[in-house]
């Protein structure tokens, strides 16, 4: 039952700080005006949006937790509204947790709130954010002020904003490090946080932190902004600094960051990030919101035009003494411990076996600062229930100075544990079913919410990653410890919210028509690397059924295992044998066998219903088997793969041609399915068919759908005419990226037209 409006406001009002305190009043006037229709929707959304308000998909108000899944108790009408539509309709509250640093406190607090006013679930996101769902919106100006009395905002956790700024979760105790870079991090969500600067940018703007350039850390190179600390000997002193990125993004079609300085000052660190977010606020995309992430801006102005403008902006900023104000203390930052060093072998009570030896094996990290570990806290999936974070809480207070953090893995870390504390804190961890081990590990799989609650996904990420946790965990003590140290990352659709791009295995969801009926498919993506912030993107090898993706990982980790050359990475083993070989693999597996022989195949991981909207009754003629359109678009998926051929093979050339020409053939094959399509060939035909698209299915808005709102359609507008002369390795690579979102595009557009010729006929 949630507390009483009156009792909480008088126990906490005066711990509210003013200034979250007036944002909070002012969103609550501002329900109040859209109640009364005197604010518009779309004004109302990004307000609700830089408040961490989302809305949320419900289907069935189905939830599924990776093991079991729940089915929530809501009135049918409310599971198809959104909260500008319906005001108790149930949504979604983002909290920022920046750096992912949080206390006991603010652990029980989000405890109290998720069972007060969820499900009594925390989800821990890949930003270090912890999400609750099934809130309602008229109850979060309460949610939020609970939050703002111990220190957690909700402020610009969503919209076109700068994001949670994430950081490396063991920043401050890694081996690797330069140095902790979390009080940088710290300074710049706060400097950047309200800041008039950053309020008009055309779309979401991303932050991380890492200590080091050679492990996954903070993943910089995926992102918007991105600092990874270095240091430099200057007449023999040792002088701090930022090899600093930008420019970076994953989403439908990802980019790497580019480098912006090999070595920034410290003192520069914030006026150069008001700078940059200057430049892209005035330069930036506005109206078309596919093309407004930074890494276009960059992309289309190139690095060292981007660079001259920023500098050209800095010199122009008044100084505030906010770039300098923290540098002191940032310097004297140290966190400490609650109890004395231990004396515990990690390495020997590791070699052991049974359940502690495997816990401490995966879960335990051995800090630079000798008898101290951090703990990994393994939550399935990122969820964590609120006993449970009541049990984190007070295990923070016993063992630690409650210093935890949130991963970008989904996971939770218990700082300078003493050694000497593992064995009781494993059994303090048991009993709250914290003890799971593999974390970091290919069953510690993360997972984007997907069709459990995002209005985008189109394939059950979660109820995939669950099932693929499942299997792996019931054979975790055969697998070998090279597959043990493979990543798995899944996406309910081509956003990569779960990071898919820089997975060894990566999947992410489509559908497909297979016998007049919509089928869950994955894409397979394979060559993605998480270590090295990122190091690089992984391409898609080919659509599989979701029913098929276990197999898919078996296929694949045993033919690595088998054929490995001596430390043969993942990354080189998928080099070496090739894209060509790769899919040879999956072509068996993409099968789909009709509904009488394996109704399955209908239907995704955790939900019975069969996957679709349309009578299986319904079909076309009786005779006609597979429509000429299946084929064409067959045939330009296949000469979207041949150019990621060419391009492995170092023909950039030839595959920015085949990649364009996979588009064309798509648009074409759509064309004619339409009545409508050119004949010809050549560069003149394909003019023709750039024009007829733009004619018949973009401007029309035929091509449109609720995902992408027709922004795969303008990827083919802009290669038109562009020479091949035009692209890099790493351009080219995007090409190819956009031409399979552009063939899933035309997919999806088949099949809404499909199903209209069916409806009227």
């Amino acid at each position: 039952m949630k507390a009483s409006n009156g009792l909480w406001k008088n126990r906490i009002g005066d711990r509210i700080p003013s200034d979250l305190g007036g944002e909070i009043d002012v969103f609550e006037n501002e329900m109040a005006l859209k109640r009364q229709s005197r604010i518009e929707d779309r004004i109302f959304a990004e307000t609700r949006l830089r408040r961490g308000v989302y809305g949320q998909r419900y289907d069935n108000g189905h939830r599924h937790d990776g093991l079991k899944s729940q089915t929530l108790d809501y009135p049918a009408g409310e599971l198809t509204k959104g909260p500008d539509t319906a005001w108790d309709a149930p949504g979604m509250q983002r909290i920022k947790i920046p750096w992912g640093g949080v206390n006991a406190e603010q652990i029980e607090v989000l405890a109290d709130l998720a069972e007060e006013y969820s499900d009594g679930i925390s989800h821990i996101t890949t930003r270090q954010d912890v999400q609750l769902h099934f809130i309602h919106m008229v109850d979060t100006p309460d949610l939020m002020r609970r939050l703002a009395a111990v220190g957690i905002t909700t402020r610009e956790a969503c919209g076109n904003s700068v994001r949670n700024v994430t950081t490396c979760p063991v920043a401050g105790v890694c081996t690797t490090q330069e140095f902790d870079v979390t009080p940088y991090a710290r300074a710049l969500t706060y400097f950047l946080l309200g800041h008039p600067d950053v309020q008009d940018f055309g779309r979401k703007f991303k932050v991380a932190f890492s200590g080091c350039r050679h492990e996954a850390c903070g993943l910089v190179r995926l992102h918007d902004l991105g600092a990874v600390g270095v240091t430099r000997e200057v007449n023999g002193e040792t002088q701090r600094g930022f090899e600093l990125y930008v420019g970076g993004g994953l989403g439908s079609v990802p980019h790497q960051a580019k480098v912006f300085a090999d070595f920034l000052p410290p003192e520069e660190l914030l006026p150069i990030a008001q700078a940059i977010s200057r430049v892209y606020a005035r330069l930036g995309e506005k109206r078309n919101r596919a093309a407004a992430r930074i890494k276009f801006l960059v992309a289309k102005l190139g690095l060292e035009e981007f660079q001259r403008l920023v500098w050209e902006e800095r010199a122009k900023l008044d100084h505030d003494p906010r770039w300098t104000g923290y540098l002191e203390e940032a310097e004297a930052f140290e966190e400490r411990p609650l109890r004395g060093p231990g004396s515990l072998d990690l390495a020997a009570a590791a070699a052991g076996s049974g359940e502690y030896a495997e816990w401490l094996r995966t879960n335990v990290y051995a800090q630079s600062q000798p008898g101290y570990a951090t703990v990994t806290i393994a939550l399935p999936l990122g969820d964590i229930t609120s006993t449970q974070m009541r049990a984190v809480a007070d295990m923070a207070r016993k063992y630690i100075k409650e210093t935890v953090r949130t991963t970008v893995e989904q996971n939770l870390v218990l700082r300078w544990v003493s050694t000497d504390d593992l064995a009781a804190l494993h059994e303090d961890l048991k009993a709250a079913q914290l003890a799971a081990p593999g974390a970091g590990t290919i069953v510690d799989i993360t997972a984007c919410p997907g069709t459990d609650t995002c209005k985008l996904g189109i394939a059950s990420s979660r109820g995939l990653a669950g099932e693929l946790r499942e299997r792996l965990l019931a054979k975790s003590y055969e697998l070998d410890q090279v597959i043990r140290g493979l990543r798995i990352k899944v996406s309910g659709c081509f956003n990569s919210c779960g990071q898919h791009h820089v997975a060894d295995l990566g999947f992410y969801g489509v559908s497909r028509k297979r016998n007049k009926i919509t089928v869950p498919h994955f894409q397979v993506v394979l060559g993605g690397q998480w270590q090295e912030n990122a190091g690089s993107y992984g391409l898609a090898m080919g659509a599989v059924p979701s029913r098929k993706i276990p197999v898919v990982v078996e296929r694949i980790t045993s033919s690595y295992l088998a054929d490995r050359q001596g430390e043969e990475s993942f990354q080189d083993y998928i080099r070496r044998i090739g894209k060509a070989q790769c899919k040879k693999m999956l072509e068996d597996l993409t099968v789909v066998p009709t509904y009488e022989e394996d109704s399955t195949y209908y239907s995704d991981w955790g939900d019975p219903r069969v996957f679709t909207t349309g009578d299986m009754g319904i079909g076309e003629c009786a005779g006609e088997v597979v429509a000429p359109i299946d084929f064409q678009l067959t045939a330009a998926e296949r000469e979207a793969f041949e150019a990621q051929l060419h391009l492995e093979s170092g023909r950039t050339g030839k595959a920015v041609n085949t990649a364009y020409g996979s588009m064309i053939h798509a648009a074409h094959a759509l064309l004619r399915f339409h009545g409508t399509g050119p004949e010809g060939n050549g560069s003149a035909a394909n003019d023709r068919v750039v024009d007829a698209f733009r004619r018949e299915f973009y401007d029309t808005e035929l091509f449109f759908d609720p995902f992408a709102r027709g922004k795969f359609g303008a990827y083919l507008f802009k290669a038109q005419g562009r020479s091949q002369d035009d692209y890099t390795a790493e351009t080219a690579h995007q090409l190819i990226e956009e031409a399979y979102l552009f063939i899933e595009a035309s997919h999806a557009c088949y099949a809404r037209l499909a199903e209209q010729q069916a409806a009227t006929a």
